[in-house]
C-alpha cells in the first residue's frame, strides 16, 4: 500500500499543473456548496432570532403568521387594534414582567413609523440575545423626538439634529403629511439586519399628538391646534396595534397565552414568536433548498471534470501503465493507482474548499454582520456540513472508480503497441 501511495504522489507531482487546476475546480465547487450550507444555517438561525427575549406577541385575533408579519416585520396591516384598557390589563398580569406596546399606521418616505415607548430600546433583542445599540445619539425623551434605523439614516443621509416629517398612512404613497409637527432626530441605531433598520421610532404620545386635529384619517378642515397647546390634551393612546410581552418565567408562557386568547373584553391573540418564525421559515425556506440543489449540481459538474481529466490523461499514460505492468504490477495495482489518484484529488479539493469557506467567514463575516446584520460564523463543520463533505467524498470515490476501471482493462500488449 505504501508503494502504491508513493507512486500516486509522484504521479500527482509530475502532473501538478493539471492536478492543481482540477483540484481548484473541485475546491471552488465544494466551497460554494459549504458556503451555501453555512449561510443557510446561519441565516435560518438569524431569522429565527429576528426577535429574541420576547415571550409573547399580543395583537388582535387573526392568523399567527399575519400577526408576526405586521408586528415584527412591518408587512401588511392589522385586522384591528388592541384597546389601551386591554393592554393595561395584560401588563398587570402577575406573570408579566414587562410589556412594550407598538402602534403602526404612519410612514416616512416609504419606511414604517413605529410608535412605542422608550423601553423598546432596552427590551428588544435580536440575534443571540443582542441589545439594540445607538450609532449616534440617544433614545427619544421629548414629545417630537425620533430615532431612526440604520437603513433609513443611510438611505437619506440623516444625522442627529435633522428634522423629518411623518406622513399619514403606510407605504410609498402617503395620504397626507404631518408637516405642521416635524420631528427632530435624536438617535440613529446601529445596523441589526432586522426590520428595526427600516423603521422610524417615535413615542406613543407623539402618535396621538400629530392626530389631535384629525378625525377618521383626515385633517379637520379649519382646525389647527398650536404645538405649544398639545400638553392640554390627554395624549395617552386609546389603542395600539400590538404589544411585545416578557414574562417572569418561561414556564408561565402557556398560562399567559391562554389568558390573552380567552380575554373576555375583546378578541385578542398571543403567539410565541419563535414557533411562528419557524412556521414562516418553512414557507420561505424553499429558496435555500433551491440554492443547495444548485450547489450540489456544481459539485457534480466538478467531479465530472475530474473524471474527464483523469481519463483524458490515460491516453498519454498508457506507455507508463504498460511499463508498470511489465515490471510486475497486476491489473488490480493499476486500478488502485488510478482510483487512489482521483480520490486524493477529490480529498484535496474538499480540504481546500473548506479552507476557503473558513477564510471567507473570517474575512467577510465581520463585514456582513456590521453591514447587513448577517451572522456568518467560522468554526468546526456543523453536522450538516459533515454530511455534505461525506457525500462529496463518497461521490469522489465513486467517480475515481471510472478511470481506475478504464485503466484496469488496458492490457500489456495494448500499452506497448503503437497506434496510428
Amino acid at each position: 500500500m505504501s508503494v502504491l501511495l508513493h507512486l500516486t504522489l509522484r504521479s500527482i507531482a509530475n502532473r501538478r499543473l493539471t492536478v492543481s487546476l482540477t483540484a481548484l475546480a473541485i475546491a471552488l465547487a465544494v466551497a460554494m456548496l459549504l458556503g451555501v450550507e453555512r449561510l443557510r444555517h446561519d441565516a435560518r438561525e438569524g431569522f429565527a432570532q429576528t426577535i429574541s427575549g420576547t415571550d409573547l406577541i399580543v395583537g388582535a385575533r387573526s392568523g399567527a403568521v399575519q400577526l408576526l408579519l405586521y408586528s415584527v416585520f412591518h408587512i401588511g396591516d392589522a385586522t384591528n387594534n388592541v384597546s389601551w384598557h386591554s393592554i393595561e390589563a395584560i401588563a398587570e398580569h402577575p406573570q408579566v414582567e414587562w410589556l412594550v406596546p407598538i402602534s403602526l399606521g404612519d410612514s416616512h418616505r416609504g419606511f414604517r413609523v413605529v410608535g412605542t415607548s422608550a423601553e423598546f430600546f432596552e427590551r428588544y433583542r435580536y440575534g443571540r440575545g443582542r441589545e439594540i445599540g445607538f450609532a449616534e445619539g440617544r433614545p427619544f425623551s421629548d414629545l417630537f423626538d425620533t430615532v431612526v434605523g440604520a437603513e433609513v439614516a443611510a438611505r437619506f443621509g440623516y444625522r442627529v439634529g435633522q428634522s423629518i416629517v411623518v406622513s399619514h398612512g403606510a407605504g410609498e404613497v402617503a395620504f397626507a403629511d404631518h408637516d405642521d409637527r416635524p420631528f427632530t432626530i435624536v438617535g440613529i441605531l446601529e445596523r441589526t439586519g432586522t426590520p428595526v433598520d427600516r423603521s422610524v421610532f417615535v413615542s406613543l404620545e407623539a402618535i396621538e399628538a400629530i392626530h389631535v386635529d384629525w378625525v377618521g384619517g383626515a385633517r379637520i378642515p379649519g382646525v389647527s391646534i398650536p404645538t405649544e397647546q398639545l400638553h392640554r390634551f390627554d395624549l395617552r393612546p386609546k389603542a395600539v396595534t400590538a404589544a411585545l410581552v416578557g414574562l417572569n418565567s418561561r414556564v408561565a408562557v402557556f398560562r399567559v397565552q391562554r389568558f390573552v386568547n380567552t380575554y373576555p373584553d375583546e378578541p385578542l391573540m398571543a403567539i410565541l414568536p419563535g414557533a411562528t418564525l419557524q412556521q414562516l421559515w418553512s414557507v420561505i425556506g424553499v429558496v435555500e433548498r433551491a440554492l443547495l440543489a444548485v450547489s450540489a449540481i456544481v459539485v457534480l459538474v466538478g467531479l465530472a471534470g475530474l473524471v474527464a481529466v483523469v481519463i483524458a490523461s490515460l491516453g498519454e499514460r498508457r506507455r507508463e501503465l504498460a511499463i508498470l505492468r511489465a515490471m510486475g504490477a497486476s491489473p488490480a495495482h493499476v486500478f488502485g493507482l488510478l482510483a487512489l489518484e482521483s480520490a486524493l484529488i477529490g480529498l484535496i479539493g474538499c480540504g481546500v474548499g473548506f479552507a476557503m469557506v473558513q477564510s471567507g467567514a473570517l474575512l467577510v463575516g465581520p463585514w456582513l454582520e456590521a453591514r447587513h446584520g448577517l451572522l456568518l460564523s467560522a468554526g468546526w463543520p456543523s453536522h450538516g456540513e459533515w454530511m455534505l463533505l461525506g457525500a462529496v467524498m463518497s461521490a469522489a470515490f465513486v467517480a475515481s472508480l471510472v478511470p481506475g476501471f478504464r485503466a484496469y482493462r488496458y492490457s500489456l500488449a495494448d500499452g506497448m503497441s503503437v497506434r496510428i
